[in-house]
């Protein structure tokens, strides 16, 4: 089957606007194939251990890796939860640990020869200049590697939500992420507020399909509502429950527009769409680097802060005292507010242990502590992949391999006579019309609207989440489950195939009618 240049085009349709058409034998596993087969990321998949079937079962380590096994690999659909382990992690963490052993402290200040990275001292800014393209930041001045995504969250609202008796609202979304509720809450309890008044959810539209649709439309319409009163808009880039891709850039200039300081949660956007959060003016934002960036369970988190914030402007010396015993005769430096610790001092002092705190400008001065060598290590190697790409290759296949996935779901929706079913080998099947779907999809179905993810809402019934769980994990399908009902799946163009996509709805379609 010769699909020359079809992940191409489908892309550059999709961008434009149109919705994607597969035909009618995009239903046969070789089209998935053939797709595969001309994909130009497919080598990328390489750069990965992905867990097979056998090692999803093991119970005790026993020193293989699942490369070393004579077994499948598992239908990995999981990127928005955990990434897969890229191989070069175990060759970066190596020359970390050598590092150590070998030249103790000094590995500080010291690049070793024949390592993959520099000083341990360097390491978090070398990773920002990494993330420049991938974030879309001006220069790696505006991004800090630090810490985890709800610490830097915490870190921003003490910078960022200044509340006055006036201003002291903070505006988010009705269903985020619980991480980021309880930052949001206890910043705003912290001030001395209730989030009964200073907590503002964005409710869903009722009318839409899934019920859980958040309108652009609906967001202004809360901004306006609450335009005078609001000191912050938090909201998430994608939508962790139904993979919505927000409208950033507009949501951003209406309400700074209205004076309202704008941060974006990052966590399912970050190597997943592309950003461009300096461009688009965005005050700050915060992400994790576990899911699409592929660094591991737990690993260091990020933070972007525009670089009108993070200017360093000396000031005339004033009059006052120095914190010791004296007149402070030392010109001082007017920044953004902020907590600071000594990893956030500018470098050319950091070692010289003054008390007076002189920021690093742009968003590293927001460090507060030495960041952890071994985790920067697994994120350098995460990030060396995304060096052999664009996030624009990465994006067109993303827009074409859930697009194919949601063509494929939606013909399980679709009433045929029962000698038009599919099962997994590609033939007939008999099957029978359930008197209403047995699932629907949540994620918008314009696909400018979503990234690499869609969630599937199965039918109320008992037991069923339980039920279809099993039945894929026993086939070595490894996917997100949200109680009560939903299904996330995530078909990350870095290490996800085609064909994978078309044995989890065959997969799928037996779990669910079974």
């Amino acid at each position: 089957m010769d699909l020359s240049n079809e992940i191409t085009s489908k892309a550059k349709l999709i961008r434009a606007g149109q919705t994607p058409v597969f035909p009618p034998e995009a239903r046969d596993w070789r089209y998935a194939e053939a797709l595969d087969a001309q994909d130009k990321l497919a080598p990328l998949r390489d750069e990965f251990l992905i867990p097979t079937v056998s090692s999803l079962k093991k119970k005790a380590l026993t020193g293989t890796q699942p490369q070393d096994e004579d077994s499948k690999p598992c239908i990995y659909l999981i990127g928005n939860s955990l990434g897969a382990q890229p191989k070069t992690v175990r060759k970066y963490l190596d020359a970390q640990l050598e590092t150590w052993a070998s030249i103790g402290v000094n590995g500080h200040f010291t690049p070793m020869g024949n390592s993959p990275l520099t000083s341990w001292q360097d390491m978090a800014e070398d990773c920002a200049r990494k993330f420049v393209p991938i974030v879309g930041a001006a220069s790696p001045s505006e991004v800090a590697i630090m810490n985890t995504l709800t610490t830097n969250l915490h870190l921003m609202l003490v910078s960022f939500y200044r509340p006055t008796e006036k201003r002291h609202k903070i505006i988010i979304e009705w269903k985020p992420f619980p991480s980021d509720w309880y930052a949001v809450q206890s910043q705003i309890e912290w001030h001395g507020l209730s989030p009964s008044t200073s907590m503002i959810e964005i409710q869903p539209d009722s009318a839409s399909s899934s019920g859980l649709y958040l309108s652009t439309s609906s967001i202004l319409a809360t901004i306006d509502a609450h335009a005078d009163s609001t000191a912050l808009l938090l909201l998430p880039g994608i939508q962790y429950y139904t993979g919505q891709l927000l409208d950033m850039p507009l949501i951003t200039k209406y309400a700074q527009e209205r004076g309202i300081v704008v941060g974006w949660d990052l966590a399912h956007a970050v190597g997943n769409v592309e950003l461009a959060l300096h461009d688009w003016n965005v005050d700050f934002a915060v992400w994790c680097t576990y899911k699409y960036i592929n660094a591991g369970p737990g690993a260091i988190g990020g933070a972007f802060v525009h670089e009108r914030h993070g200017q360093v402007v000396p000031a005339a010396a004033a009059n006052g005292t120095n914190g010791t015993n004296g007149t402070n005769s030392e010109a001082r430096t007017n920044y953004t507010p902020r907590l600071a610790g000594w990893y956030g001092n500018d470098k050319s002092v950091r070692f010289n242990m003054e008390r007076t705190f002189q920021p690093t400008p742009g968003a590293q001065g927001w460090v507060i502590s030495n960041p952890s060598a071994v985790d920067l290590a697994s994120l350098s190697a995460a990030l060396e992949i995304f060096g052999k790409t664009s996030m624009k290759e990465l994006r067109d296949k993303a827009l074409v391999i859930t697009g194919y996935a949601e063509f494929m779901l939606k013909q399980l929706l679709v009433s045929r006579k029962p000698d038009d079913q599919v099962n997994g080998n590609g033939n007939g099947t008999n099957g029978e019309e359930e008197s209403e779907p047995l699932f629907k999809i949540i994620t918008p179905s314009n696909p400018l609207e979503r990234g690499s993810q869609l969630s599937i809402l199965l039918a109320d019934k008992p037991g069923l989440l339980d039920k279809v769980s099993k039945a894929l994990a026993d086939k070595a399908v490894v996917c997100d489950m949200r109680k009560p009902n939903v299904i996330r799946i995530a078909p990350v163009p870095l290490y996800c195939r085609f064909i994978d996509v078309w044995w989890f709805v065959m997969l799928f379609e037996n779990a669910i009618r079974s």
